[in-house]
């Protein structure tokens, strides 16, 4: 089974490349192919194409969010949170996703992203 998800994985990121090389501003190949890269470990690919994706979309709040985690997982800490800041500021507001998810991991300790979390949390 798992063999049959990476060649499934595998397949999708040909395609993918494939439709990049025909349409170089194809929105949806660039941001599955960020996905795509990092799901597999390409995290230097990834980090490329989230960039890629905020200079055609500026105002994608996921876009921005994308890019804050590929810069956590490249150890990039204080651009991870200027691009986190600018998802939030742009209107990303998923807060119980971003206090779990994996891709933050080297923020969660950082005092900034504390406040963040703490500027999005649900009041009660």
């Amino acid at each position: 089974m798992a063999k049959n998800k990476a060649s499934d994985t595998a397949f999708e990121i040909a395609f993918f490349e494939t439709v990049l090389r025909r349409d170089p501003g194809s929105d949806d190949a660039i941001e599955l192919l960020g996905g795509l890269y990092t799901k597999v470990g390409r995290i230097a690919d990834g980090l490329k194409m989230d960039r890629r994706l905020v200079k055609l979309q500026p105002a994608n709040a996921t876009a921005h969010y994308n890019l804050a985690c590929s810069l956590a997982l490249t150890r990039r800490q204080s651009a991870a949170l200027r691009s986190l800041r600018q998802a939030v500021k742009l209107g990303y507001a998923d807060f119980d996703w971003m206090a779990q998810d994996p891709d933050l991991d080297p923020l969660k300790q950082h005092p900034a992203f504390v406040a963040l979390l703490d500027q999005l949390k649900p009041q009660s």
